[in-house]
């Protein structure tokens, strides 16, 4: 699979830098004064300081299977090992879930494990964690 691309907004480069290269552990890249890439799971993800005042996204919540969902959000798909890690690694650092760590669709195709939390910035994060990766587009 080749890596994905995704550019979003924040507030500051510290808070996103200790966010996401020291909490949840990507490996930054290139940067400059105003935007630093970082390896999210083997995907390119670059946070973008963005005056206050900038256009922001229209923010809504969208049922699924009992959790009122974030809408937009972004996030990672991890084997389940990896997700266990990170959801210990996120509660022993005080990290507020929007939606704490859960078994969703249970017993039926999809059925994941998910967290949503917020990074410093206000976006909304979502992982999964699935006990078999062949299965995340069953239906």
């Amino acid at each position: 699979m080749t890596p994905f691309h995704l550019a979003i907004r924040v507030s500051d480069l510290p808070s996103a830098r200790a966010f996401y290269g020291g909490l949840l552990g990507c490996p930054e890249g290139r940067s400059s004064a105003q935007w630093v890439d970082f390896n999210f799971f083997g995907h390119q993800l670059v946070c973008h300081v963005v005056a206050a005042g900038g256009s922001a996204p229209t923010r809504g919540h969208n049922p699924v299977d009992g959790d009122d969902v974030p809408v937009p959000h972004f996030g990672m798909v991890l084997e389940m090992a990896d997700w266990e890690a990170l959801a210990e690694r996120l509660k022993t650092a005080g990290q507020r879930f929007v939606i704490e760590p859960h078994l969703r669709f249970a017993g039926q195709p999809g059925e994941q494990w998910t967290m949503f939390f917020r990074d410093p910035s206000g976006n909304p994060i979502e992982v999964k964690g699935f006990a078999d990766l062949d299965r995340v587009y069953e239906r």
